[in-house]
């Protein structure tokens, strides 16, 4: 077994990807957009580059081993920039947090919201560290295949509480509700809510202590770029702009695959990065394990969606940060419209990227490029029809940021597009328009997530979002080494 396809040109994809073709398998990457990139596609529009996402880069050190495989250096592709503070917290009120690793300078935030909390963080972070080396370095690129595996595991994620919500132990040791806010919104930004991700996604403080937040000089786009130019360098095959419409099978094996124009091809093994419902639903729909898995997934719940609304504008905010979040009035309430009730609320909470403020080449001389980002429901909670309503979601966004930032901005603005939910859905195959695939509660976690293999066709295996251990850069980048540990132990055989 030396030939294996992977479907979808994400990250999760290219780093499968990188890891089989470095260990010899002859790979063909076959992404169905005319970009690869998957989530992290790009536009460029009247001079101003956008990125679609992510645009937080954690644990470089991740990315770094791709390189590293063949003893090549990611410098020789990609720049990675440090973003210092790693992000600007805003409140309604004026308050300002500014979240970082330099402890003096944290501290000093703390304080200013309650000096009391100065050693509860301390303790949180001690916390952080405790599930950061159960939960990511021990079980972070473990594929769970059976539960003997998740009991193997279940006593020290006890330990640490893993039943409780990310909110609900920050709370244990901080008092002031904004440094709570501040302390747990991290989840939001890999699909899950603060009042129901488990508490193992703590862990995201001690990886952005440690590792630094950074970016990619010209975009995440060019991180996207410098894998692409790897992989191909290495040997590597990518088929762009032709989407896989089915996994050829034969009894409960795969054979091999066949794309939208007619193309086709016999691989050993195959992979999919795409949707995972998608997967099971579209490209196996001539199986009974494509049927019955589906209606297992039909079961679960999903991540929100996104409304990502991109603008360039004339002029430069030297004092707005790479990274800010715009709180609303409302977090509790405004987390249970989106999640639960699928409701499109009027007030929102936003992030705000700034690119340019690190990198000026993304945009125009004296312009700025900018994306602020609203969670809203899926589809399958709100179906709404965002070609109508778009236009309206967008303008209220661009009033509220004119109002609490930049004075003057709709007057400013030289180009815009937004990419609403229905977009995740057609773009992207996702599921309901989830931007994230499955939710990342506990009982959709390790175990209970996609199998980096599937169950029954033996050659099929998954990667990115919807697989263990879930989304974000470093999710699925290790997802991709649990996911290339399997493959290449089966094609050893």
């Amino acid at each position: 077994m030396t030939k294996a396809a992977v479907i979808g040109a994400g990250f999760g994809g290219l780093a499968l990807a990188i890891r089989l073709q470095s260990a010899g398998i002859e790979t063909t990457v076959i992404e169905g957009r005319d970009k690869p990139g998957g989530r992290a596609y790009y536009w460029e529009r009247d001079g101003f580059v956008f990125d679609g996402g992510p645009t937080v880069i954690t644990d470089p050190d991740c990315l770094t081993q791709l390189w590293e495989l063949t003893g090549a250096d990611m410098k020789d592709d990609v720049a990675l920039e440090p973003v210092f503070p790693f992000y600007r917290l805003n409140w309604p009120d004026g308050t300002n947090f500014d979240y970082s690793n330099d402890e003096v300078d944290l501290t000093r935030e703390i304080e200013k919201l309650n000096p009391a909390d100065v050693e509860g963080y301390r303790r949180f972070l001690e916390y952080s560290a405790g599930v950061y080396e159960e939960g990511y370095l021990k079980l972070g690129d473990v594929p769970f295949l059976d539960f003997k595996s998740m009991l193997k595991a279940a006593p020290a994620l006890a330990r640490k509480q893993a039943w409780r919500s990310v909110y609900s132990m920050v709370a244990s040791f901080v008092e002031n509700e904004k440094l709570r806010e501040a302390l747990s919104f991290h989840t939001l930004l890999v699909g899950g809510s603060p009042m129901k991700t488990s508490s193992i996604y703590a862990l995201i403080h001690k990886l952005e202590k440690d590792g630094g937040v950074w970016f990619a000089k010209g975009g995440t786009n060019r991180l996207i770029a410098g894998m692409v130019a790897h992989f191909e360098r290495i040997g590597g095959t990518v088929r762009i702009g032709d989407p896989v419409v089915d996994i050829e099978t034969k009894g409960e094996r795969v054979t091999g695959l066949a794309c939208e124009s007619g193309w086709r091809d016999d691989f050993d093994a195959v992979a999919s990065n795409a949707d995972i419902v998608h997967s099971y639903r579209d490209l196996l729909t001539s199986t009974r394990r494509g049927e019955r898995a589906t209606k297992s997934l039909m079961r679960k719940r999903y991540s929100p969606s996104l409304f990502v609304l991109h603008f360039g504008v004339e002029g430069t905010w030297p004092g707005i940060p790479h990274h800010m979040i715009l709180f609303g009035p409302r977090y509790h309430g405004l987390l249970k419209d989106i999640y639960d009730h699928g409701v499109l609320a009027e007030d929102f909470s936003l992030y705000l990227h700034h690119p340019t403020i690190t990198d000026p080449s993304m945009a125009p001389e004296d312009c700025s490029t900018f994306y602020a980002l609203a969670p809203v429901p899926h589809l399958g909670k709100f179906p709404a029809d965002w070609d109508r309503i778009g236009e309206e979601y967008a303008n209220r966004i661009l009033d509220h940021i004119e109002a609490r930032l930049i004075p003057g901005l709709k007057e400013r603005i030289k180009t815009k597009f937004w990419y609403s939910p229905k977009d995740f859905a057609t773009d992207l195959n996702a599921h309901q328009g989830s931007a994230f695939s499955l939710e990342p509660i506990l009982t959709q976690s390790a175990y209970f997530r996609v199998h980096n293999r599937d169950d029954i066709v033996d050659n099929l295996y998954f990667v990115g979002a919807g697989t263990h251990p879930g989304a974000g850069i470093p999710g699925v980048v290790g997802s991709a080494k649990a996911t290339a540990g399997l493959m290449l132990e089966d094609m050893a055989r």
